[in-house]
Parts: structure tokens; sequence; C-alpha cells
């Protein structure tokens, strides 16, 4: 079979299985065709034998000297009006009175009459003077007295010449049904061929085997949906940045199974990719659309997993600050240094004392007071580059630490605090202009953290603070009105406060900006940490 092509594999495959159905269904026609024939002679038989029993000649011609010449006449006319082999009446004693060879008239039957003699009726095949026959034998009462038999048969013989001569039609049938399955079975296998673009298996096998390696090795994540909006094929990657089981997904309505941001991207064939969040990962998803010329049709969609290269987008951020602001301290110093020394030059040392006491340290890289977050270094120097950030941008940034930490912070959670500060204070710092203030504010608790991030920006209007969160939005469009596309990074802090089961709201500022407060239960044990994700908003 394995050197055989899939056409001929099919073609006789589909040409055994018509032969052997036809050929089955028709032995099995054969048998009910010969049984009919047969139960057909039977009620035939019976019926005549009963009704030559209950003749008022036959039982009067019983009591005749000679019954022969009278109930031989009867019985020839009915064997005759009947098509049957014979019809013979007997006495009691088993004498025959009737027989197709009238020479066989007088003698004691061949066969064994005590059932009929006995009150019952005969039915069976037995062999006698004309041969093997399918026979009935019915006893002839007068009164409440046993006084003859009626035997009533035909030859076996005669029964296999009418079937054969029905099977010959029945052949005939199931010859015709076998050349239409035959030719039925060639244009399916013609039909599958065309399905399957003429592929052998081993052809098949082979494009599988690549699809499902390349699928599974892929680290873009990929999402086929049929036209009826029911995910297909889940690969691995797709599987890990959706956080769920590719068997899970499988099967499930896109609609159910994805986020709403998903299914719209999903929707609207987005092929240059957009921003979306799953769980708190951020993801760049594009896809193929699920319609074309205004029909549904099957679609993919891609993912990637842009939480790393956003990680190291706001490394380079903070380190592009840092340089800038480190260049302008070299420029302010230089220029400090060129006043000193034309003050020596023309003999002013008082005034170039003078001048260097004025001078205060400012512009440093670093927090107020060398104060060290949370006791955590990671975000300190967060901090510490934002701090810079916006002194270059003519922002003062303050932070602030209340409460006592009597229990190390959990790592988790101040990896969690690094994703929920960077995004706000960007946010901070995005809002406001040169001569505006940011103030961050930590209360530690014995049970809980809270955090407060306030600006002296612009501001959230009112009707927009309960949207704020909403992924997929934010108001750095024109007039402060929404945008599609971004607020990711707000997105991404709600998410993570709510996994922590803490609160986050938006409200007025006392200092006239914005104002970001959130609650955090606190966790005091120490675990591996994990590493953060970040988005700007």
């Amino acid at each position: 079979m394995r050197s055989m092509t899939l056409r001929v594999q099919l073609l006789l495959l589909q040409v055994l299985i018509v032969c052997v159905v036809t050929v089955g269904t028709g032995v099995v026609a054969g048998a009910l065709q010969e049984r009919a024939i047969r139960h057909a002679y039977q009620d035939r038989m019976q019926a005549v034998a009963l009704s030559v029993a209950h003749l008022p000649a036959i039982l009067e011609a019983l009591d005749d000297d000679d019954p022969a010449a009278t109930i031989q006449p009867i019985a020839e006319v009915i064997r005759e009006a009947s098509d049957v082999t014979y019809v013979v009446v007997t006495d009691a004693e088993g004498i025959r009175y009737s027989h197709p060879n009238p020479e066989r008239i007088g003698e004691m039957v061949s066969t064994d009459p005590s059932v009929p003699l006995s009150g019952e009726i005969y039915v069976g095949t037995q062999t006698g003077t004309l041969g093997t026959s399918w026979r009935v034998k019915v006893p002839i009462w007068l009164e409440d007295e046993i006084v003859g038999t009626v035997s009533v048969g035909i030859l076996e013989s005669d029964l296999s010449d009418e079937f054969v001569a029905n099977l010959y039609w029945l052949l005939i049938a199931m010859g015709g049904s076998a050349v239409l399955g035959v030719l039925g079975a060639a244009l399916v296998t013609a039909i599958i061929r065309r399905r399957i673009y003429r592929l052998e298996p081993r052809e098949i096998a082979s494009l599988v085997e690549n699809r499902e390696t390349t699928l599974h090795r892929l680290s873009e994540g990929v999402v086929t949906v049929d036209e009826h909006g029911t995910i297909e094929l889940v690969n691995d990657a797709a599987a890990n940045l959706l956080g769920a089981q590719a068997a899970d997904l499988t099967g499930r309505p896109a609609r159910e199974a994805l986020g709403s941001a998903l299914v719209e991207v999903l929707e609207q064939g987005e092929q240059e990719g957009r921003l979306v969040l799953a769980d708190e990962r951020v993801l760049i998803a594009r896809s193929t659309g699920t319609h074309h010329s205004g029909e549904a049709v099957a679609a993919t969609l891609l993912l990637r997993d842009h939480t790393e290269l956003h990680e190291t987008l706001r490394r380079v951020d903070g380190a592009q600050s840092l340089t800038d602001g480190l260049r302008a301290q070299a420029h302010e110093f230089a220029n400090a240094m060129h006043v000193v020394a034309g003050l020596l030059e023309i003999g002013r040392g008082d005034e170039a004392r003078a001048f260097i006491s004025r001078r205060t340290p400012g512009g440093s890289i670093g927090l107020r007071d060398d104060a060290t977050l949370l006791d955590d270094p990671e975000l300190t120097a967060l901090l510490s580059v934002k701090a810079a950030q916006a002194r270059e941008l003519g922002i003062d940034l303050d932070v602030s630490q209340t409460g006592s930490l009597e229990r190390a912070i959990d790592d988790d959670l101040a990896a969690d605090l690094v994703t929920i500060l960077g995004n706000l204070v960007d946010n901070a710092i995005e809002a406001c202009g040169v001569g505006d203030r940011v103030e961050v504010a930590v209360d530690i608790g014995a049970t809980s953290l809270g955090v407060t991030v306030d600006d002296s920006g612009a501001g959230v209007p009112e009707h927009l603070r309960g949207w704020i969160f909403t992924e997929g939005m934010s108001t750095k469009g024109p007039d402060g009105e929404p945008k599609p596309g971004r607020g990711i990074g707000l997105a991404l802090v709600r998410r993570v406060v709510e996994r922590r089961r803490g609160s986050i709201e938006v409200e007025e500022a006392p200092i006239g900006g914005a104002r970001f407060r959130l609650v955090i239960p606190r966790v005091a044990r120490r675990t591996p940490r994990k590493k953060p994700a970040k988005a700007a908003g």
C-alpha cells in the first residue's frame, strides 16, 4: 500500500467497501426473498389443505364404498387451480384416496401421518414418492372424530427454480449498484484529491510536522480564528503571552477567551500593530482582519511581547536624562570656573571667594537628604533619575516617606512599586511645565502601604476620572481629550494594584493638578524578586 499513490489507495478501498456492502446486501436480500417465497407457499398450501378438509363432498365421500372415485377428481382440480405439486387425501389409516399419479391411489402414504392424525397441523420438508417437497398436513374432522388427513405440498426443486428466477433480477440490481458505487468512489477520490491539492500522505505529514514545529517554536504568538469567531489554533508563545494553556483556549469563542482590546484588533485587522495589555503584560497585537469584501473570513492574530523592549526603552530614556543632567552640570561648572578664574585674574580675590560661597550644590543627582525610599535601592535609583529628569525640565520633584519600617518590604511588592511609581511619576512630569511641582508621598503602615503622587499641572477633568484607567486611551490628545492607542501605563498600574487587592483613585491635588492615591496591603516576607513590567502612559 505504501508504494501506491493516494488516489489508487482511496479508489481501491472504496471499491472494496462497495463490493463488500453490495455482496452483503445481496446475500441478505436473497435470504429474505427465499424466506418470503417459502412463507407464501406455506400460507397457500395451508389454506388449500384446510379448505379441502372442510369440503362436504370430501367428508361424504369418505363413507362411500369407493371414496377415490369422488375425491380424486376434486383433488386434481384444486391442485391445478392452486398451483401446487400435489393434494393427497387419506383415510384415518393413511390410505391414499387421491394422488397426482393415479397408480399410487389405494397405497399407504410414504411419510409418517401421525402428526395430523393426532389433531395437529404439520409443516415441514419430507421426501415422498414425488421427491423432496415442502408440505402441509392437516386432519379431517367429522364431528369430534378424525376420519382422515389432507397433505398439500410443492417440490423443493420448484421452490429453487422460482428463487433462481427472482435471483436473476437481484443479481442485475447488485451489479448496477456496484458499478454506480465504483463510479461514485472514483468521483469522491477525485474531489478529495482536489481538496488536498493533490498531495500525497507523506507530503501532508511533512507539512503538518513543519507547521507544528514552526508555530510552536516561534517567539511571536499566533492565534487563528475561523469565520465563526472560534479559536482554531494557539501556539505555545501565544498561550504564554495570554497566561493560559493552549488547550483551554482552542475551541472557545474569541470574544470570550481574549480581552476586548485583542478582539478589537482582531476584527479591525490592524496591520501596523497596537499596544494592548494582556493581564500585566504589554503586547503589540496585529491581525489580518475577520472580514473581506463584506464577508466573514478566518483571521490570524499575531502577538509580540513588548514588555522587555519597553523596559529597555525606559532605561535608555533614564540614562539619557542622566546624561543630559551631567552635561548641563558640566557646562554650569565650566561657566563658574571661568568666572572664578576671571576674578582671580583681575585681582579680585574677595569677590571670587564670595562667588564660590554663593554657589550651592544644587543639581545633584539624588533625593534630598540622601534618603533611601522604603530601604529599597531600586526604588531609590528610579526616583533619583526622575528627580534629575524633572530638574532638567524646570520641575521640582519632592519625595517624602512617613511611617516606620519595622519589617522588610516584600521583594514582590517593591518590584510592583517600581512599576507603579515609574508610571505615575512619568505621567505627573509630562503633565507639568516649567515652574510646576511633583510631590511623591509614601506612608508606611503596619498592614498597608499608601502612595500619593500630586502634581501642579493641568489635572484630570472630573468627567474623565472614572475613565482614566481604561486600557488603550489617554488624555494626551489635542486639548486634553482622549486619544486612542495610548493609556497603557495607568491601565497597567490599576491591574497591579487590583492584583494586590488594593485600591486606587484620582482626584484634585491640593497643589492644583491631579492626585493619584493608592493603598496596597503590606506583606512582610522576602521572596525571589521578579522582573518588573512597566509601561508609560
